[in-house]
């Protein structure tokens, strides 16, 4: 596959994005600016308690003012009540109680959307307060507030491997840790939005800003007792998502569905930015101990983790985000004994899911802490003690995979190394600062797992259709939210039929038309459904190669032109089903995915001693891809998660004083501006995999996932001082403490002391 570089024409070069014209003249129609003929206009209700059983809802005296066309509550719901791709517990309105600040009681219809939200105060809700769980570390005690019936464990993964207690017997040194990451928002641009209207069929069809079409059919066609078949999703432009408009949407297609049916109307629902604060899921917050037993030459003899992970009220995808960190939770490296266990644990605060990243931020900004602080222990620098124990190929991970493709993180480690000159200013930069203001540097590395692994069967399809012209039409049931999906594909599209890319047509998703290929997370479009649209590719080259083997001198629109005259068929559809994996739940053993990506990260800070601001200087990341398909849009990758990590170690924290929010909209949440921006050095290592198409594999969670413990160890280069939980506030940095925050209101309301 090497020599394969000097022969693509399109694949690893310069384009211009598919969507970049729409977007950047205003062309683009998101979810809010559609509208549908006769519209209302929806609006939602939501609960006054993080915790507390529903004893009545009064609707009447809304119903009656003029201008409201419908009211829905939970006795409206004809089909199943809860609904969850995993652990069907969410509920579409709240069934017997709300087991969180942001569940929803009731929705109304109007005329106009002013109308639908003064009417909906007018609902009487009579609620019996509980005691609210808002501390996952304490959900498992006999005595905790129960959110569910059956009690707060959502899941537990464990890792077994060898014998950990003789692993520490062998050791030179034992050390333990403890750390800790905040839930944070998702701060996507555009909030959640949805029309809803009744097909012609009897069904439902609704347009949105979806993440995972076909998961949200399934919850929306068993919530209305409809077939799949009767229930039409269309992907509207995203405005971002980063894994958040998944259950978060949903919900609001199944409201929306609802209403429509109850008028007979087409419904708009569009969440503010304080309905998006108050209802979406967050990233988990992680509470995790790390210890492990080394050797005087920095070699591992083992590891025990234990991490508490905050659900909060809903499973969503806590199963399967805390299934990543168990598998990953020792880092890349050579551990001969490890024990891990993971508790996904409800609380009543707001739900967890997916987020960029999956479960990967929280254990690597703790294991890559962890790192610098075993080689300070042993007097060695982080690089070496990362360089000694780094897997490489043929290794063995804490899982017992053994890794048959090109592992690269030594040479990454290397290369960013070499090109930051970290050794020598590792050394010398706390030393050459001045009093008030310190320069430091610090390194990270991790692994990742490609695509979905053993969370399930993971497949896609790609449509293809060449038409009578010579241009091409693509479709796929996953994505682009705006990470550049649709460019990535055509690019493949491009390649593969030997076409120019303006040639080609990407259609947003719509699940009447195109195949289910799995929801659009763990970074797997490019590996998955870049494999299906190179088999389409073929397909379709081997049908016209089939009419046209003798006219070699012919263009593309001749032999197509041919093949139309021949009532040859240029519709194809590409099929890719990812190679096989297991996993032992019992255990915790197996080949958890069947390749992984390797990246490294440095940051050179500086830090105001004064204030404990630390402010990002320079970053350094390298990854390997395994091939660049979009040059401009891997960096572009790469820009974009370095951002989101800055923001993630230095700023942002979703904090909530007893389940209620303490912020309602970015003008109190703190975010990585355009002014924060460091200058940035972005390179990639090229080694194919045989999996990938063209050899390229994936890089949008890798690019985000390594970069808070980067800064966080060069700030601790820099002042001598260990943050151990993010954010890296200024009082941290500083003082070595979070300052006591001011009481709420929250916090009474959520006790019931009005």
């Amino acid at each position: 596959m090497a020599d394969e570089k000097d022969k693509l024409k399109v694949v690893g070069t310069r384009v211009i994005r598919t969507d970049a014209f729409d977007k950047v003249t205003g062309r683009t129609r998101y979810s809010a600016d559609v509208n549908a003929v006769g519209q209302l206009f929806g609006s939602v209700l939501h609960s006054e308690y993080p915790h507390a059983e529903i004893l009545e809802i009064d609707t009447s005296e809304v119903e009656r003012l003029e201008g409201v066309r419908a009211v829905v509550t939970r006795e409206d719901i004809p089909g199943a009540k809860y609904f969850g791709g995993v652990i069907p517990n969410q509920t579409v309105f709240a069934v017997d109680k709300v087991r969180y600040y942001g569940d929803g009681i009731s929705a109304v219809a109007a005329d106009t959307p002013e109308l639908a939200e003064a009417a909906k105060l007018l609902i009487k809700v009579k609620y019996k307060p509980l005691p609210v769980l808002s501390d996952a570390r304490e959900g498992l005690r006999a005595d905790a507030p129960k959110v569910f019936p059956e009690g707060n464990l959502c899941k537990h993964h464990k890792v077994r491997k060898g014998n950990v207690e003789k692993g520490f017997a062998e050791a030179d040194l034992i050390i333990e840790r403890e750390y800790s990451t905040q839930r944070i928002e998702h701060s996507y641009l555009e909030p959640e939005a949805v029309v809803a209207e009744l097909s012609e069929d009897g069904g439902i069809k609704i347009i949105g800003s979806i993440q995972n079409l076909f998961s949200a059919r399934r919850a929306v066609a068993s919530v209305l007792n409809l077939p799949l078949n009767k229930v039409r999703l269309i992907q509207a432009p995203l405005g971002g998502s980063f894994g958040g408009k998944d259950e978060a949407v949903t919900v609001l297609f199944c409201r929306a569905a609802l209403l429509a049916i109850k008028c007979g109307r087409p419904i708009k629902l569009v969440n503010s930015r304080e309905d998006s604060f108050r209802e979406s899921y967050k990233r988990h917050p992680y509470f995790m101990r790390y210890k492990a037993g080394v050797k005087s030459d920095g070699t591992f003899t083992a590891m025990e983790i234990d991490i508490t992970a905050d659900a909060g009220a809903y499973a969503s995808m806590s199963p399967f985000v805390t299934w990543r960190s168990v598998v990953q939770a020792t880092g890349p490296y050579r551990v001969p004994n490890v024990k891990t266990d993971v508790r996904a644990v409800y609380t009543n605060n707001n739900y967890t899911g997916a987020m960029r990243g999956f479960g990967s931020p929280q254990v690597n900004f703790a294991v890559e802490s962890f790192i610098d602080e075993i080689a300070e222990e042993l007097g060695i620098n982080p690089l070496e003690l990362r360089l000694k124990n780094a897997f490489v190929d043929g290794d063995i991970t804490a899982t017992g995979q053994k890794l048959n493709h090109k592992v690269s993180l030594g040479e990454a480690l290397k290369t960013i190394a070499e090109r930051s000159d970290f050794v020598s200013k590792w050394e010398t930069s706390r030393k050459s600062s001045s009093r008030d203001v310190r320069k430091g540097i610090g390194i990270s590395c991790s692994y990742r797992g490609v695509s979905l692994g053993a969370e399930g069967t993971d497949a896609a399809s790609v449509l293809v259709s060449i038409q009578s012209d010579g241009s091409v039409i693509v479709e796929t049931g996953l994505v682009d939210m705006g990470q550049g999906a649709a460019t990535a594909i055509s690019i493949i599209v491009a390649e593969g039929l030997g076409i120019d890319i303006e040639k080609i047509h990407f259609l947003n998703a719509d699940t009447s038309r195109v195949p289910d290929s799995g929801p659009t997370v763990a970074s797997r479009t490019t590996i998955m459904a870049g494999n299906a649209a190179k088999n389409a590719c073929e397909i379709l080259n081997e049908r016209i190669k089939r009419v046209v083997s003798g006219e070699k001198d012919l263009g593309f629109e001749e032999k197509v032109a041919i093949c139309f005259r021949e009532g040859i068929s240029l519709y194809a559809v590409g099929h890719y089903k990812s190679p096989k994996t297991t996993w032992d739940e019992e255990n915790g053993y197996g080949d958890a995915y069947f390749t992984f990506v390797y990246g490294a990260n440095i940051s050179e800070v500086e830090v105001d001693m004064r204030t404990g601001k630390a402010k990002v200087d320079k970053f350094y990341a390298i990854h390997d891809v395994g091939r660049v398909v979009s040059l401009s849009g891997a960096e572009g990758q790469v820009y974009g998660g370095v951002a989101m990590g800055m923001g993630y170690a230095l700023l942002e924290d979703f904090h909530q004083t007893d389940g209620i929010p303490d912020f309602k909209n970015f003008d109190e949440y703190l975010l990585t501006t355009a002014a924060d921006i460091p200058k940035m050095e972005v390179e990639f290592l090229q080694n194919p995999d045989k999996a990938g198409p063209y050899g390229a594999k994936s890089l949008g969670e890798p690019s985000t996932e390594i970069v808070a413990p980067a800064i966080a160890n060069a700030v601790y280069n820099a002042t001598g001082k260990r943050i151990r939980n993010l954010p890296l506030t200024l009082e941290r940095v500083l003082i070595g403490r979070e300052l006591v925050r001011p009481s709420k209101r929250g916090s009474e309301i959520a006790r019931g002391e009005k």
